[in-house]
């Protein structure tokens, strides 16, 4: 099921403790952009037709990226694209982000996603499908 494009901001904003819509929106729109270039074939097609339109077409339409991100650095490019933010604030924009697409995907679908990932991004995703 799809999640409409209020619900899914309204739960970014809640999981981020945003202030406005905005923020909440533009923290996505990062995240989901870098996360995009992660990802390929039927598993980001897959997540994309489960976020709102807007959101599918950024994750289909990453920005590029020239080798997988480390979860580390994953954040510090969100830093770097959000603007004032640090790398603390950049973690917290991730997992915002991130655990709500999380709970979109589903259980299967993300554990297909983390196994695209470099090791660690399961924290990212609020610990979604994390090794015992």
């Amino acid at each position: 099921m799809t999640l409409r494009w209020e619900a899914f901001l309204d739960r970014v904003r809640e999981r981020g403790e945003y202030e406005t819509h905005g923020e909440a929106e533009r923290a996505a729109r990062v995240v989901l952009a870098l996360l995009g270039a992660h990802l390929v074939g039927r598993d980001r097609a897959e997540l994309a037709a489960r976020l709102p339109e807007t959101m599918a077409l950024i994750l289909l339409n990453p920005l590029q990226a020239v080798e997988p991100l480390s979860p580390e650095r994953f954040v510090r490019a969100t830093a770097a694209w959000i603007e004032g933010a640090g790398e603390q604030t950049a973690r917290w924009d991730v997992g915002a982000v991130l655990s709500v697409a999380a709970e979109a995907a589903g259980e299967d679908l993300t554990r297909r996603i983390l196994l695209q990932l470099p090791p660690g991004y399961d924290l990212l995703f609020g610990g979604h499908a994390k090794s015992t």
